[in-house]
């Protein structure tokens, strides 16, 4: 179907008027943002039909929203990518890398896994004493990657399974059957902005994971909060961007819901390539952006420290790129701050760190990069960071040459 912008149902109601489905705080200007979005169940069902029915392959997508990938795949995941069946593949539309580091046998949710690309990459990186959860409310992805779990294990040398797949909605785990504190890790791609409540969806990851456990997602952010024209265009809706979250609104959902502050990982531009849609969308910039969220138990929250990376987690053995921000080096003292100090400490990667408490202020001037001391919370900042020519400034945690700012 061509992109031609057609609305129905409640998506463009007489009169062109919307009603609020949801009531968002924000904390910039204290004041309440009523955000008016098209009827839950309608947007519910027309991203079902969209991906399961026009979409029969990425290619089909009008816009690189939801294929875009935020950096390269490491050999261990390119290598696991090859395992993985033709069809799951080609039905794949996500629109970042979510593979984070220090898998082995953790257990994996994957919030809207679609035909579960993703789960069966994770599946051979938690290893058989892992297991990977995959839910996604379009029952035909669901079915694609159900019918391929025997090849899969096969493929892998399991004996049994490590995966499964459950039709639902990612807002209402609980209906699923997914009980409190039962994942190390969620991952979500390019997912949360085609739901009508985000809140719901960062509330209900909050629910299901463990002390310590780690929201690991990929998803659409947009440089300003949408007009309504924009969030009732059908097609914008499919595309990944009549729902992204303006990035400023991310942190606050997730003060309230009770995350750490977000890690912003990596950020990509994301370009339309259809003159209709770019009309519509006009001045408002989109990206793909990662984040990494933590739930830090209370009595983790601590002062700044400095902390040791021990070396040796596959596929990173000499240098971990946490986030934008820090880079830990094999053997390297690194000054982190309090936020930091307390997801080490209480995560799944405090056996890989030596963390002691107070932070070495020597050490804090002996980095050349200072203006990397100001954390990189912006998306679109960071991609202009690595947009602009000359030398980048290295994160937090490394040491870049002499004058390399």
């Amino acid at each position: 179907m061509a992109a031609r912008g057609l609305c129905c149902g409640c998506w463009d109601r007489p009169g062109g008027i919307l009603r609020p489905e949801r009531s968002l705080q924000s904390r910039e200007r204290g004041f309440t943002l009523q955000v008016a979005t098209p009827c839950r169940e309608q947007i519910h069902q027309e991203v079902q039909d969209y991906y399961g029915k026009e979409l029969q392959k990425s290619e089909d997508l009008k816009t690189n929203a939801c294929v875009t990938s935020a950096r390269p795949l490491p050999k261990a995941v390119r290598d696991a990518l090859e395992h993985v069946h033709e069809e799951v593949v080609a039905r794949y539309y996500g629109c970042g890398l979510v593979i984070p580091e220090c898998l082995l046998s953790c257990r994996i949710l994957d919030l809207g896994c679609g035909s579960g690309r993703d789960c069966y990459l994770l599946s051979q990186l938690v290893g058989e004493q892992g297991h990977v959860t995959g839910i996604d409310m379009t029952e035909g992805q669901v079915e694609v990657a159900k019918k391929h779990i025997a090849y899969h294990m096969n493929k892998f040398g399991y004996r049994k399974p490590n995966v499964e797949f459950l039709h639902g909605y990612i807002e209402k785990l609980s209906d699923a059957g997914l009980a409190d504190e039962s994942y190390d890790i969620v991952i979500s791609n390019c997912v949360i902005n085609l739901t009508p409540d985000k809140k719901a969806v960062l509330q209900e990851a909050f629910r299901v994971l463990k002390p310590g456990g780690e929201m690991y997602f990929s998803d659409v952010y947009a440089s300003q909060r949408l007009s309504e024209t924009i969030r009732k265009h059908r097609v914008l809706w499919g595309e990944c961007l009549a729902g992204a979250l303006y990035w400023r609104d991310l942190y606050s959902i997730t003060e309230e819901v009770g995350f750490s502050p977000p890690c912003l990982v990596t950020a990509s531009p994301i370009t339309i390539g259809d003159k209709e849609l770019e009309g519509i969308i006009g001045d408002c910039r989109f990206v793909s952006a990662t984040f990494r969220l933590f739930k830090v138990p209370g009595g983790s929250r601590a002062g700044p420290g400095q902390v040791i990376y021990n070396g040796g987690i596959m596929g990173h053995e000499r240098e971990l790129v946490f986030d934008a921000n820090f880079t830990f080096k094999e053997g390297e003292v690194v000054d982190v701050d309090a936020e930091m100090a307390a997801i080490l400490q209480s995560s799944r990667f405090a056996e890989e760190f030596l963390i002691r408490a107070g932070a070495s202020a020597t050490a804090a001037q002996g980095n050349c990069c200072k203006r990397a001391k100001e954390k990189i919370c912006n998306p679109f900042q960071l991609l202009e960071q690595l947009a602009a020519p000359g030398p980048a400034c290295c994160p937090r945690g490394t040491s870049g040459p002499p004058g390399c700012c």
